[in-house]
């Protein structure tokens, strides 16, 4: 029996160590712990996002990303959180199920325009997707958080959005010079450009929201990229201007959508440094490239 009930133990904990990404509750999940909840009747620090557009958003990267899933020999499963207002979201992987928890307290946050919600769908979709570098090595399921989020802006939001007339859809917002001057160098079609341009307002979004979690703070720039340089590859969320810059290299960098990511190979489908590229690779205050 004493055996028996060891070989149960160990069984509960590794499936607990491999099958979460993050907290189901989404305290460990796409932000730092907060005790923030936005339900529906919120008003104050609500945005104009509506169950239908919260769906519709879910159902265009379901859309693109249920049948890779399954090519996967993966179940690609949804938990649509609309009346939950808890301000977070994750992922989970539990044997071959592929699952992604999205709340609506996140999507009706104020600092949260439908462009970030996409983004942080893609970013837990990109816990199951985006390939190395994983959380605590190889072995394990779960692409670290840097790794999402460049995910969400060099692969899947470009697949899910490319589509769109984004050249009108940027044409009513205010993007920053920087960020046309860049994506203007390094795409030469006028679509890529501008879903350049899109991409990197919606991280532009989720890094003022970050920031204004951890101190404050939303006064992030595209032109105050974090200089710091970690020594080793971290696995935990990156701070806010970190992140922002791991949105918009995303954004820049000229891969195919096509090319494929990889669970061992870090380089395979990114910009990298040793293929000469200056932009569009990770960020160092998160990517040590000798690490991995």
């Amino acid at each position: 029996m004493i055996r028996k009930i060891g070989i149960i133990t160990a069984l509960a904990t590794l499936l607990s160590v491999n099958t979460q990404a993050c907290d189901i509750d989404g305290k460990t999940g796409f932000l730092p712990e907060n005790d923030m909840y936005i339900g529906t009747s919120a008003k104050m620090m609500a945005n104009d996002m509506t169950k239908k557009r919260f769906n519709e958003i879910i159902d265009a990267v379901d859309d693109h990303y249920k049948p890779i899933v399954k090519s996967r020999g993966g179940r690609l499963k949804w938990s649509r959180k609309w009346k939950n207002g808890t301000v977070n979201a994750s992922a989970q992987r539990t044997f071959r199920t592929y699952r992604v928890n999205m709340y609506g307290g996140l999507a009706r946050h104020k600092l949260v325009t439908e462009d970030a919600f996409a983004m942080v769908v893609c970013h837990e979709l990109g816990h199951h997707l985006a390939g190395a570098p994983k959380i605590g090595g190889g072995s394990k399921w779960a692409s670290n958080e840097g790794q999402s989020d460049y995910f969400a802006s060099l692969k899947c939001f470009r697949r899910v959005f490319e589509s769109d007339d984004n050249a009108a859809i940027v044409a009513k917002m205010e993007i920053p010079a920087i960020v046309v001057t860049k994506c203007e160098t390094n795409f030469t079609d006028s679509n890529d450009q501008a879903l350049c341009q899109r991409i990197s307002m919606g991280g532009k979004s989720l890094a003022n929201l970050l920031g204004s979690l951890r101190n404050g703070r939303t006064a992030l720039s595209f032109e105050t990229p974090d200089m710091t340089e970690s020594t080793k590859t971290i696995d935990s969320h990156p701070k806010a201007q970190c992140r922002l810059d791991t949105y918009f290299q995303g954004s820049l960098c000229d891969k195919r959508v096509s090319d494929e990511l990889s669970n061992t190979n870090a380089k395979a489908g990114t910009c990298n440094r040793d293929e000469g590229y200056t932009e569009g690779v990770r960020p160092l205050c998160w990517y040590a490239p000798k690490s991995i």
